[in-house]
């Protein structure tokens, strides 16, 4: 068996770790205790909900032109509403 440097040096620097390293890693639920695993992956309840999750239809051009804005279309599309009220009421619009 061969020697294997040290991640960590005598200064506390965390080195650059090498394909070889990689190889004596072990997964999470190996090492980890029971109370840890258990909590691996599982997020908390939200300390001030803010958002409600719905489901709505909107026209494909709509969401293809937010989608294509990238990562957080979702909340582009909630600040365009917000905006919206301030200036407008819902029973404005004719359907």
């Amino acid at each position: 068996m061969t020697a294997h440097k040290p991640l960590v040096d005598e200064h506390g620097e965390v080195r650059e770790i090498a394909d070889a390293d990689l190889t004596r890693f072990k997964p999470a639920s190996e090492v980890l205790c029971a109370s840890l695993r258990k909590k691996v992956g599982v997020r908390g309840p939200q300390k001030a909900p803010t958002k409600v999750q719905t489901s709505i239809r909107l026209s494909a051009p709509v969401i293809d032109a937010f989608r294509a804005s990238g990562t957080g279309w979702q909340t582009r599309i909630d600040v365009v509403l917000t905006n919206w009220l301030k200036r407008h009421a819902p029973e404005e619009i004719e359907v």
